[in-house]
């Protein structure tokens, strides 16, 4: 295993769910942490926590999907750490409905948080991360891999945002950085509370993935020795409750 302590991580959704558990994971590997989050408020919170064990923490409270967003994340990481070891993508936007119904408006709001954001994000902290040989995650979807009804338009921007951590891989392999996906079944998350509540069905958290499995599985494969790659990883719930 290769020690990460002192590295610079960027975690983006870091406010709630899985990326709040990969940050606080990271931390608790004195790991220098960006956290970046649309709510202000959670988002420092977990920043109070990260710091109990992070050397430096710094929140970064920002809507990504705002033109300019991406400039000044990558200015700002520049500034005040002078490289980046570690990309993770965890913030994303989903919704439902059928395609015939559904809006195309709709269509491009996700495909702009959830794809072009990335796209972007990751555009602009690439030639950092390559300095370092450095190291990219991708929060992916079980709805990355099979698409079922009635999330086509999500399904969609899971599936692009799949080719662009495959195609990535292929273009950064030779310069030692490494790429994976982690496709995370139903998670014990305030998102998945509220598919639940747009589904009509009783929440049981305790059945779910936790947010703390799937930082666990990143930080590890984060960690693996440098003659080893890991490219995807899929996870479900050991009871199949759904």
């Amino acid at each position: 295993m290769i020690a990460i302590e002192n590295h610079v991580a960027v975690v983006t959704g870091a406010s709630q769910g899985i990326g709040r558990a990969i940050a606080l994971g990271l931390a608790a590997q004195r790991v220098r942490l960006f956290l970046v989050g649309r709510n202000s408020t959670t988002l420092h919170e977990v920043a109070e926590l990260a710091r109990k064990s992070s050397p430096v923490v710094v929140v970064h409270a920002i809507d990504l999907v705002r033109d300019g967003a991406v400039t000044d994340i990558a200015e700002t990481i520049s500034q005040k750490f002078g490289g980046l070891d570690v990309l993770t993508h965890c913030a994303g936007a989903y919704s439902m409905g059928d395609l015939q119904t559904a809006s195309v408006d709709e269509f491009d709001r996700l495909y702009r948080t959830n794809v072009r954001m990335p796209y972007l994000l990751t555009q602009s902290l690439l030639p950092m991360l390559k300095r370092r040989k450095g190291q990219i995650v991708f929060i992916n979807s079980s709805q990355g891999l099979q698409a079922r009804a009635r999330v086509g338009q999500y399904a969609a921007s899971q599936h692009a945002l799949k080719a662009l951590a495959d195609s990535l891989r292929e273009e950064v392999n030779s310069d030692g950085v490494r790429v994976f996906t982690v496709y995370p079944g139903r998670t014990a998350t305030p998102r998945t509370e509220a598919i639940f509540t747009m589904e009509e069905r009783e929440y049981k958290p305790e059945l779910l993935l936790q947010p703390e499995d799937v930082a666990e599985v990143v930080i590890n494969t984060l960690m693996m020795p440098l003659t080893a790659e890991v490219t995807n990883i899929t996870m479900r719930p050991l009871i199949k409750s759904y």
